[in-house]
């Protein structure tokens, strides 16, 4: 079989077997068949390379082939391979251990596979705490519009993105929503610390109007990330952690996408310093190598679950989470960070993009550019004045434009409808000086010729 006719069977057979995620049916459409990665490179089937500034779906943060990851999993495959942490394993000890080093706090941890599960197991432990802590009528979750937080019944609820729900309803209940901290579109005559203020308010409102006895928790991501790259205000973050403590209710801070380095930050909640109840993690934990997942609760909430009576210890368990492997490829991920002092690179590399992508902002398709440590969303919309959103077609184009350049960017696909019209980027943190002079000029280079 020649080479040609392999690619095509293959290509085939991808078509025939595979379903993939976020893909409208296309009878046309060939996929990227990824064969190798190096860095912040990646290789298909065809011998074409792309620097991914996706890192994946925002997780490959130490870059592609560590053999020090492989080497990582393999001994403790060859070791012991699988207990479920009914019981316990060193590598979970351990990791767990290391990530309150990381919190910079003390938190217990329970470990899962996804950022979808370690948000339903924070919303099942937010729940049974108030029913075990007096407040018993507490089952309601304020989320904001536009932010994701997983594919799960419950996680989905607490998504604020219209189109990922759609057809999918009625989800889990109890998950009611609010406005993002989105000042690039506050209302006219307001500033930028009263919009934040504003936003921070209509929260406490919520809670207010709900009931707060109803309430359990709030959660959010430091910044909302695929929903549009929406960066709060340090006043915003300080403030919703004061209204949650003055009406008891739990602050969970989603760092799925924000964690582990991402933010300039080891987390995301660092960069405004307040203190989560509950802190859920995955993507980062392992650089994407296996899946892992964990959620950290506060010391003085898990003291709740010490009672004796019936029902009163977390009934929640899940097969694979918090495996042998995956631990102790976690823990090798994190010493690699530490190492390479990536969380420090993150930052420089962040201001740095920041500042050669600056002058985008002089073109008239360029609303606004938000950064959040190394982690970019470029607004594109048809008039300045107006802000109308640069139309779907559009912005598909010049991602395609990239890709044809040999560099890979995102949106927020799928979330709003009319919204979907900010250019993501998330390039892994160990990136060259040289992969970002790529990033920049390919960037310029697409975007100057629409």
């Amino acid at each position: 079989m020649s080479y040609d006719q392999n690619i095509k069977e293959i290509a085939d057979k991808d078509k025939r077997y595979l379903w993939h995620a976020m893909q409208p049916y296309n009878e046309q459409s060939q996929p990227m068949v990824v064969t190798e990665g190096k860095g912040s490179w990646i290789t298909d089937m065809n011998g074409n390379r792309y620097l991914d500034a996706m890192s994946g779906l925002w997780c490959v943060n130490v870059g592609y082939g560590r053999e020090e990851l492989a080497k990582a999993a393999y001994e403790q495959l060859t070791k012991m391979p699988y207990y479920p942490l009914t019981q316990s394993h060193l590598p979970a000890v351990q990791l767990a251990e290391k990530l309150n080093e990381w919190l910079e706090d003390e938190y217990v941890i329970f470990f899962s596979n996804s950022g979808s599960e370690a948000n339903e197991t924070a919303f099942k432990i937010a729940r049974q705490y108030h029913q075990q802590t007096g407040g018993h009528s507490r089952y309601k979750f304020v989320s904001r519009y536009r932010a994701y937080h997983g594919n799960s019944m419950g996680a989905l609820a607490a998504t604020g993105q219209a189109q990922r729900k759609y057809k999918y309803e009625p989800l889990g209940n109890g998950f009611v929503h609010v406005r993002p901290p989105d000042s690039y579109r506050r209302p006219a005559g307001m500033s930028t610390e009263q919009f934040q203020r504003f936003c921070a308010r209509e929260i406490e409102e919520t809670i207010l109007w709900e009931g707060k006895e109803s309430v359990a928790a709030v959660i959010m991501e430091p910044a909302i990330t695929g929903g549009g790259v929406i960066v709060p205000d340090p006043i915003y973050m300080k403030e919703v952690e004061s209204i949650c403590k003055r009406h008891g209710v739990l602050l969970i801070i989603d760092e799925v996408i924000c964690g582990f380095g991402r933010s300039g930050e080891k987390f995301g909640h660092l960069n405004f310093g307040i203190k989560p109840d509950i802190v859920t993690m995955a993507k980062g934990l392992t650089s994407g190598y296996l899946p892992l997942s964990a959620t950290a609760v506060r010391k003085e909430i898990y003291e709740a679950f010490k009672d004796q009576a019936d029902y009163s210890y977390l009934r929640h368990v899940n097969t694979f989470g918090g495996t042998p492997a995956s631990c102790a490829l976690a823990l090798k991920n994190l010493e690699i960070m530490e190492r390479e002092q990536l969380v420090e690179r993150s930052r420089m590399l962040g201001e740095r993009l920041q500042t050669e992508l600056q002058e985008l902002l002089d073109h008239p398709l360029v609303g606004d550019i938000r950064r959040f440590g190394f982690l970019m969303g470029i607004e594109l919309v048809l008039d300045k004045e107006t802000k109308h959103p640069l139309p779907l077609a559009d912005v598909t184009k010049v991602i395609a434009d990239c890709k044809a350049r040999g560099l890979i960017i995102g949106k927020n696909g799928d979330t709003v409808a009319g919204y979907n019209n900010v250019l993501t980027l998330s390039p892994p943190l160990s990136s060259t000086d040289e992969d970002v002079d790529f990033i920049v000029r390919t960037l310029k280079e697409v975007i100057y010729q629409q």
